[in-house]
């Protein structure tokens, strides 16, 4: 079996999903720190910074991976497109 294609929009789609996921798990790892941190301060020192922080990693940071992984995978797979297209593909061997 032979792959010479690989459709860019089917493979965006599924890594800006993997990569939105991951955002999501790094979001909440980052969350935690911030707010925990937050915890043990002072209270004279404790502000709104580690909450906010902690909320907007949880929001921003699945969004920013899920982009990125999405542009970066729907370029490679246009890369891979031509490449294969010249060199006649990626020979797998099924059983």
């Amino acid at each position: 079996m032979v792959i010479k294609r690989i459709g860019p929009m089917s493979a965006a789609k599924i890594a800006g999903v993997i990569y939105a996921v991951f955002g999501l798990l790094f979001g909440a790892l980052v969350s935690l720190f911030a707010v925990g941190g937050a915890m043990f301060m002072p209270e004279a020192q404790r502000g709104p910074f580690g909450v906010l922080f902690g909320i907007a990693a949880i929001v921003l940071l699945p969004l920013c991976y899920g982009v990125l992984g999405f542009v970066s995978a729907f370029v490679a797979t246009l890369i891979f497109n031509a490449a294969a297209n010249a060199v006649g593909g990626v020979e797998l061997e099924v059983e």
